[in-house]
């Protein structure tokens, strides 16, 4: 839906969820999805919230999407109607207790969606005439809707006109032009259709999960992401690529299927990063498989998802396919977007959206862990779009590209989406990784800060969870950069805690990009670690990765929950004799002057009485000597999450290890949780 561009018509492989469409006509999906999680619930409820808020009975309240915490708090996100006019602009999320009380609401906008009255004083023909006139080219399609905008200032009765046709340059369009019903005016407009950029003849040879049909193999994995060809044409469904040898594609342009194999794979790893990081269950939250539907013409080649065309080309008649995996990932997380926050594509909101593609875009570069296109923070740096080796855009220091900005300001929101979205690009690498000059991953940065200050990080991938938490339970379609840095220090306090590392440089990231202070804070006295978290894959996210030991325990098996995303190390719970492990080696610097061994830990047991029949001992091993810092058994089990915290500063200057020991007897289980451990060191 969105674009990923330089100014030239640039484009992506990309690939469309199969659900009904929240965009263009032309991207019809084969079915519907089935509902999200505790939609259907919500919505029972949905009265019984409008009259909390204090709404009329001429408002009702639609439910978008519910995120379910584990202490059962819900954050419902509402759509709304007025006298039976769709609200563009009236969305909210409710906060509510497990009880049902609401405890919060993040309105958008002013909250207000009444109207005087319900009947246009401009016809419809005369907006559909404005809507014409600003798309520029011949309507194949020009409809109006009569709706309340709510996005901006006082409601007003409006129009809403979409026109679709094809721009001077080839590119399809579907433009919005929301027109003032009463005075004729034109309050805003945006295009649903966007140029972007892609390629992945630059993954190397990868796996596909491709499906055996007869005797030939669908580009179609058992999730349901699969990829048609459109040949040629602009519309349809397409024909499933199909194969007998499943061997796809040959890395150049010469076969069709390799913009396809680009399409699989970034839909693939997309889904992937989602659920296993993340724990949503796709685009929309429902399991449902993404579509890729890819054209090759003569001067573009395109693709369509989730309801939305894409294309790629230069307009030159060159038929190279672009799509990186970075730039792939980028486009499907503007579904994630439209289907939480619903981020708009104007103003603050509309840099907010930009980089929130490019934060997700990057973060399953980083998961995909490709040799041939390793993770970095770098944006469409495979592709050459600029024909000089440089990447499309620079997260350390966004104004390398002479256009994003790297600080926010009051006048951010004029610009194109893809400037503005540079401040919350240059949050996301010093929150992650700091300011300065570092190498990360083979890539040299050199990140300034607007204020001067200096940012530790917190660590990316504790940063992604705190970013993807306020884009689903904190943000609205109009939000601003003020309303990001309230929502972020808000869902990093609910993630790690007030004081900790990673709220601390969440909240000093955005001071660093100058975005005023608010409400929120994480508080606390806590310095942040000038070493960052010293231990690799410390919240389990990339699986038994970096950790050895026992054979299962680093799971995402739903029988235990995750602290946060959806893997942790789940020692016990066998129910007979039985000893697990798991440790990781670490060297713990010289000249560090505090250092903190913590972990978060959820148990609980079948056994009773005060015999500590199961153990979980904490270790340092140092050399041949092997000491416990704590052990915890079946005695006074937990089934909430508390953080436990060491003083390990003895091991200064010597490389250890850190071992989690668990064992069990043969009779009755004991479940002991880990989750998000940290080496920290300042």
């Amino acid at each position: 839906m969105i674009r990923l561009s330089t100014g030239a018509a640039l484009g992506v492989a990309v690939a469309a969820a199969v659900a009904t469409p929240l965009s263009a006509a032309s991207a019809a999906p084969a079915a519907a999805p089935t509902q999200a999680p505790g939609v259907t619930a919500a919505q029972a409820g949905a009265d019984k919230d409008r009259t909390a808020l204090g709404l009329s009975s001429d408002e009702k309240l639609v439910v978008r999407n519910v995120v379910t915490d584990r202490d059962g708090t819900q954050h419902v996100r509402y759509d709304r109607t007025y006298k039976g006019l769709r609200v563009l602009g009236g969305d909210l999320v409710v906060d509510k207790a497990a009880s049902g009380s609401v405890r919060q609401v993040h309105w958008n906008g002013n909250g207000k969606a009444a109207v005087a009255s319900t009947t246009p004083a401009v016809a419809e023909t005369s907006a559909e005439s404005s809507g014409a006139r600003r798309a520029g080219y011949a309507p194949k399609k020009n409809d109006g809707e009569l709706v309340v905008w709510a996005g901006t200032g006082s409601p007003r009765l409006a129009w809403d006109v979409v026109t679709e046709g094809v721009k001077a340059d080839q590119t399809p369009s579907r433009l919005h032009t929301v027109v003032d019903a009463r005075s004729g005016a034109v309050l805003t407009s945006w295009d649903e259709i966007a140029e972007g950029t892609g390629n992945s003849m630059y993954s190397g040879s990868v796996t596909l999960n491709s499906t055996l049909s007869g005797s030939t193999y669908q580009l179609k994995d058992t999730v349901g992401n699969y990829t048609t060809d459109l040949n040629g044409a602009t519309t349809g469904n397409g024909t499933q690529f199909t194969d007998a040898d499943d061997v796809w594609g040959t890395g150049t342009t010469s076969s069709r299927q390799t913009a396809a194999v680009d399409a699989q794979y970034g839909a693939e790893k997309t889904f992937a990063y989602y659920k296993n990081v993340l724990g949503r269950n796709g685009i929309w939250n429902t399991g449902a498989g993404a579509r890729s539907r890819v054209h090759y013409g003569n001067a573009y080649n395109n693709a369509f998802w989730d309801g939305t065309q894409m294309t790629y080309g230069d307009g030159a008649g060159n038929t190279k396919p672009l799509t990186s995996i970075d730039v792939a990932a980028h486009e499907m997380s503007h579904g994630v977007t439209e289907n939480t926050a619903g981020l708009n594509y104007t103003g603050d909101a509309g840099g907010l959206n930009e980089a929130t593609s490019d934060i997700f875009g990057t973060a399953v570069e980083w998961y995909a862990n490709s040799s041939a296109d390793p993770g970095d923070y770098l944006i469409g740096e495979k592709i050459n779009i600029n024909g000089n080796g440089t990447p499309l855009r620079y997260m350390d220091k966004p104004s390398k590209d002479g256009a994003s900005k790297d600080c926010w300001s009051s006048t951010l929101g004029s610009l194109d989406p893809h400037y503005s979205s540079g401040p919350l690009n240059h949050w996301f690498y010093l929150a992650s990784e700091g300011s300065g000059a570092k190498t990360v991953n083979g890539v040299a940065y050199n990140s300034p800060t607007c204020d001067g200050s200096t940012v530790t990080g917190g660590g990316r991938s504790n940063i992604e969870k705190v970013w993807y938490r306020t884009l689903s339970t904190k943000l609205t379609s109009g939000s601003t950069y003020l309303n990001a840095r309230e929502g972020a220090i808000a869902s990093a306090i609910e993630l790690y805690g007030a004081g900790s590392a990673t709220c601390l440089a969440v909240e000093k990231a955005f001071t660093a990009i100058s975005v005023p202070a608010g409400t929120q804070s994480c508080g606390g006295t806590t310095p942040p670690p000038t070493g960052g978290n010293l231990l690799l894959n410390p919240g389990f996210e990339s699986g038994a990765v970096s950790w050895t030991g026992s054979a299962g325990p680093i799971t995402n098996d739903t029988g235990r929950p995750a602290r946060t995303g959806s893997w942790k190390m789940w020692l016990g719970g066998n129910g007979t004799t039985a000893t697990e492990s798991e440790q990781q080696s670490v060297t713990i610097p010289a000249t560090a002057t505090a250092a903190s061994l913590s972990f978060w830990l959820r148990s609980d047991t079948a056994e009773t009485g005060s015999t500590a029949y199961d153990t979980m001992k904490v270790q340092i091993v140092d050399g041949a000597t092997t000491t416990t810092l704590a052990t915890y058994s079946n005695v006074g089990t937990s089934a909430t999450y508390a953080q436990k915290s060491f003083n390990v500063l003895a091991y200064k200057g010597k490389t250890v290890t850190v071992k989690f020991l668990m064992n069990e007897d043969s009779s009755l289980q004991t479940s002991f949780v880990v989750d998000d451990t940290s080496l920290a060191t300042s």
